[in-house]
């Protein structure tokens, strides 16, 4: 481990260790991860990683991503809310690497709700 000697040693380290969300702020779209222990543990950090790759890739700069702890629903984990304006929030459950695109293309882009994912709508 490298050894702190100054200020700017230290403002290195904090913007190598940034988390996830501060890239993308801003925007009308929501995306939230459940990143509570149990979200951690059945992927979440993957799936937030794959939802950043996949809006950079197609270019969406207008939808921020945000992360939250326990939303209860355990069993579920990982967890994605979709909140786009003038809609309900979408939860999805049970998501996965490899669902990410299908959400963001279906859902994010075309306003298409990916019901086979789905776990729950509010207001």
């Amino acid at each position: 481990m490298k050894k702190i000697t100054s200020l700017e040693d230290l403002r290195r380290i904090k913007e190598q260790s940034k988390d996830l969300t501060s890239a993308r702020s801003g925007g009308k779209t929501r995306i939230i991860v459940g990143m509570g222990t149990c979200g951690i543990a059945a992927g979440a950090r993957e799936v937030m990683t794959v939802i950043l790759q996949e809006l950079d890739r197609r270019g969406l700069k207008d939808v921020a991503v945000e992360t939250t702890g326990c939303i209860g629903m355990c069993q579920k984990e990982p967890l994605v809310d979709v909140i786009r304006p003038g809609e309900l929030r979408t939860t999805y459950g049970d998501v996965g690497p490899a669902d990410v695109p299908r959400i963001i293309v279906e859902h994010i882009v075309n306003g298409n709700i990916v019901e086979d994912k789905v776990v729950g709508q509010t207001d």
